[in-house]
Order: C-alpha cells, then sequence, then structure tokens
C-alpha cells in the first residue's frame, strides 16, 4: 500500500524535488529575506532617528506595515512571473514534454501539479517574513486580522500571477517570450489600471463620480492592498455603496480570469487533432 497521499502525484513530486533540493532555493529565500529586511529596518532607522525619543510610536508603526506590506507585493509580482513562466514551454525546449504526456497523468494534473509546486516555493518565502511583521506588532497600530487580511490576499495574487505564467508557458514554445509577455499583464494591472484612475480622478474633479475612479482602482492590486490596510481608502470612492470594497471587485473578477486561464492551459496542453471531413 502506498504511504503517499494520493493527490501527492509523480508530477508534483518531480517539481518539489527539483525546485526545493537545489542550492538556488535558500539562497533564493536569502536574497528575498535580505531585501525584505533592509527595507524594513531602513525605514524604521530614518523614522526612528527623526524622533527625539528615538522608538516607534503606534503612527510609526503603521507606517512601517504600510511599507513593508506594499514593498513585498511589489517583490512577489517580480518573482512569481519568474517561476512559473518557463514551467510548460521549459519542458517544451528540452523535450521532454511528449514523454510527460505520455503517462497516466491528466492534463489538468499536470498543469495544477506544476502551478502548485512552484506557487509552493513562493508561499514559503512569504512565510519566512512573518517574523519581520513582529516589529509592527511590538510597537502596536496594526490588528492581527490586517496582517492576516494581507497574508491571503498575498496568496490570491500568487495564484493570479502564476496562472498568467502558466497560460503564456503553454500556449507560447519560448520561455523568454512566455516570461516576457507574463510580465507585460503584471505591468499592464499595476499601471494601466494607476493611469486609468488617474486620468478618470483629474475628471472626477470636474463633476464626474468617484465611483468610476473606484471601479478603475479595484483593478490593481496595490490599490486593493491600500483598501486593506486603510479600510475609509475604499469608503471614499464608493460613498453610494457603504458595502462594496474593492477587493470584492479585485476577487470577483480575477477569479473568472484565472479560472478561465487555467482551464485554457489545461485545454491547450496537448496537441489538438483535426478531424478529418
Amino acid at each position: 500500500m502506498n504511504s503517499k497521499l494520493n493527490w501527492i502525484n509523480p508530477v508534483m513530486e518531480k517539481e518539489f524535488r527539483l525546485r526545493m533540493r537545489t542550492i538556488r532555493s535558500p539562497i533564493s529565500i536569502l536574497v528575498y529575506l535580505l531585501a525584505i529586511g533592509l527595507f524594513a529596518l531602513g525605514f524604521a532607522y530614518i523614522n526612528m532617528s527623526n524622533q527625539q525619543a528615538g522608538v516607534l510610536n503606534a503612527a510609526r508603526s503603521s507606517e512601517l506595515f504600510y511599507f513593508l506590506s506594499g514593498a513585498q507585493l511589489v517583490l512577489i509580482a517580480f518573482m512569481t512571473p519568474g517561476l512559473t513562466a518557463g514551467v510548460v514551454s521549459g519542458e517544451r525546449e528540452k523535450q521532454t514534454l511528449n514523454m510527460l504526456l505520455t503517462t497516466q497523468q491528466s492534463s489538468g494534473t499536470i498543469i495544477l501539479s506544476k502551478l502548485f509546486a512552484s506557487l509552493s516555493f513562493m508561499l514559503l518565502t512569504v512565510v519566512a517574513t512573518m517574523p519581520l511583521y513582529s516589529i509592527v506588532f511590538l510597537y502596536g497600530g496594526v490588528s492581527p486580522k490586517q496582517v492576516l487580511s494581507v497574508f491571503v490576499f498575498y496568496v490570491f495574487v500568487m495564484i493570479l500571477f502564476g496562472s498568467v505564467g502558466i497560460f503564456f508557458s503553454t500556449i507560447l514554445k519560448k520561455t523568454v517570450i512566455s516570461v516576457i509577455a507574463t510580465y507585460g499583464f503584471v505591468l499592464f494591472v499595476f499601471g494601466f489600471t494607476a493611469l486609468a484612475g488617474l486620468f478618470f480622478g483629474n475628471l472626477g474633479r470636474q463633476g464626474m463620480n468617484e465611483e468610476i475612479l473606484g471601479y478603475f482602482l479595484s483593478f490593481n492590486p496595490m490599490a486593493v492592498l491600500a483598501s486593506l490596510m486603510v479600510p475609509d481608502f475604499a469608503k471614499e470612492l464608493f460613498k453610494g455603496h457603504k458595502l462594496l470594497q474593492m477587493w470584492h471587485i479585485f476577487v470577483g473578477s480575477y477569479t473568472v480570469l484565472l479560472i478561465v486561464l487555467i482551464w485554457l492551459s489545461v485545454r491547450y496542453l496537448r496537441p489538438i487533432m483535426k478531424r478529418k471531413k
């Protein structure tokens, strides 16, 4: 009798072994922790040096939490596409995809296994940064509910960008092109929605409803993260809908998108045989 869990299939086991047993994995986590740690300590040092008491208060601690969360979201958006945008196209370039498709594993199992194996490394990296948030709890100003909501939001963003990377890696033959396309989507999500929000924000000063600005910013991960940390930010934009939050629109719309992308990845993983008339 096999003692392993059924959901640990050979594809996922192979991906875990290849990703976690190399020297690059601990080095990558170390570099990530050093980067986010330097950001947090540098921000804390600058704010402490500007105060007479030389300590952080609750207000400065909240600002540290905002800064740390925003910096981590940027790093997640930078690292996740690199982990997922070449998982299928890399197999194709190494000429091992055909052998993988001849196994008993279904297309859905292959796609989901590669996605979860790639995201597990990113999740481990983010969880490793949790001790840094002890600085925030030490001086107060942030509730555990806010920290938990931010980390859940991180997981959703990972799945979203990971699904985009898997999709481009499946339909595009070259890994380089897949990586560029995935980063292009990330820049579009962060940049275009912000520019559109600023544009309609300028029109809003001329009488346009601010709710339109809120709808555009609801597709921007950084704006949604800000609304999770500062709930009043969304209330000012959606004054006519007091129960509506920016993360409602973000999670609802992008959930549909990632489901469609995963379905398309499963659909186009195997060659489609044309029927003869």
